[in-house]
């Protein structure tokens, strides 16, 4: 959106930059694990008793998202709030955060129900336990990565519409 001095504006702008961070930082560190194939990795990693498998022991990348993960979804979501009054942007705004609940919900659903059996089991599974998990990662990583591509592009176009008053 473009720059203003309407308060609910200027708020809009630095929700949109917040939630354009975080999507970055989402969509690279998704795009990374999937390329390099870290959830193969971390599957395949023996616990010991020095390092247990947990969501933030070594090699798991549950550190790098806990504190900019979170805010996705309700930065882009408080960014159409702030922003509705502005029609150029409004249709980019509605897109992004619907891209983003969309990634934030497939991120939900692989926390509770995939990578607790994949990834923090006390000892690795077998390969045959262990590929279907794997297969269901990476299907639904690329439904985030997705998500987050859109989100990404929307908020763009959001930032770069005019504030077009109704």
């Amino acid at each position: 959106m473009a720059q203003t001095s309407d308060p609910r504006g200027v708020l809009a702008d630095r929700l949109l930059g917040v939630a354009a961070f975080s999507h970055a930082h989402w969509f690279f560190g998704n795009l990374y694990e999937a390329v390099v194939k870290v959830p193969d990795r971390v599957a395949a990693a023996e616990a010991t008793p020095d390092l247990p498998r947990s969501p933030f022991g070594p090699g798991s990348p549950g550190r790098y998202y806990v504190l900019i993960g979170p805010l996705n979804a309700p930065a882009a979501i408080a960014a159409l709030l702030a922003g509705w009054n502005r029609s150029g942007g409004r249709a980019w705004l509605a897109v992004a955060a619907g891209s983003s609940t969309a990634g934030a919900a497939a991120t939900v659903y692989l926390l509770r129900s995939v990578n607790p059996r994949l990834f923090f089991s006390p000892q690795p599974l077998s390969e045959m336990r262990r590929k279907p998990l794997l297969t269901k990662w990476y299907r639904v990583n690329a439904l985030r990565l997705t998500a987050s591509a859109v989100a990404l592009v929307a908020l763009h176009q959001a930032r770069n519409a005019g504030p077009r008053q109704r």
